[in-house]
């Protein structure tokens, strides 16, 4: 497949943080820039919600529809990848405030907001996330210090419409444990319930921005359908995303 997945072009990276995130190193307008300039088409900046240690706080959100959008040759969401917070799959931003982001990521970060409970719990919170409306995609849910029944967030993806993420950055360092087996795991029964993905560079430097390598790889293994990869059909990825809905 390493040909074949070569001749399609990687149009869409929808997660990405500037320094507003607290730990990442670059501005909105120099990551707006590189993407650009990669070939990026459909590009979304989703800073970390208030949780997240260093992170900015609510009213850098609200401001967020006063900044410019309408940049040369790409299309730019800005929106907020959130925490989610207990085993219902509550998350640290109200609904008010989620209505006004174009696009809108929900993560675990363990012990950031969230601790680790049983895997029935575990599959809960992401579920619960993925029946919130507003809720476009689960970000990198692949950490094995929180395991889940992969089988019924998979079924509850197709079912809800909330798009699954295979986080490049996860699957290619050791800050997760087992994040390439379990995307792997995931893929899998993606593959098998014909449920599309979504591939995030999870940036934090402009630099990583279209990172895909271990993604392609993963998807390679898996022998996962190329059309069900919506990073390379934008057109079919905004129907996904509320600043389009």
């Amino acid at each position: 497949m390493r040909k074949e997945i070569n001749k399609y072009e990687f149009l869409a990276d929808l997660h990405t943080h500037t320094i507003a995130s607290g730990h990442a190193a670059n501005t909105i307008e120099e990551m707006v820039e590189t993407a650009r300039k990669k070939g990026i088409k459909l590009f979304g900046i989703t800073d970390h919600a208030v949780t997240m240690p260093g992170t900015c706080d609510e009213e850098y959100f609200k401001n967020l529809t006063m900044l410019k959008k309408d940049y040369e040759g790409i299309e730019v969401c800005l929106g907020v990848e959130l925490n989610i917070l207990d085993y219902e799959g509550n998350v640290d931003m109200s609904e008010d405030d989620l209505k006004k982001m174009d696009i809108v990521i929900a993560s675990i970060h363990n012990h950031i907001g969230f601790e680790a409970g049983t895997v029935e719990q575990n599959t809960n919170a992401i579920i619960g996330a993925i029946k919130n409306p507003l809720i476009n995609i689960i970000g990198h849910p692949d950490d094995g210090r929180v395991p889940v029944d992969y089988e019924k967030i998979v079924k509850a993806s197709k079912e809800y419409g909330t798009l699954l993420e295979i986080n490049n950055n996860s699957i290619s360092s050791e800050f997760r444990l087992n994040a390439y087996e379990n995307e792997k795991k995931m893929l899998k029964l993606c593959k098998e319930y014909e449920v599309p993905i979504v591939i995030g560079s999870d940036a934090h430097e402009k630099k990583n921005i279209a990172k895909n390598g271990k993604a392609y790889q993963l998807i390679e293994e898996v022998s996962y359908d190329l059309s069900m990869v919506l990073n390379f059909y934008p057109d079919k990825l905004k129907k996904y995303l509320n600043k389009y809905k």
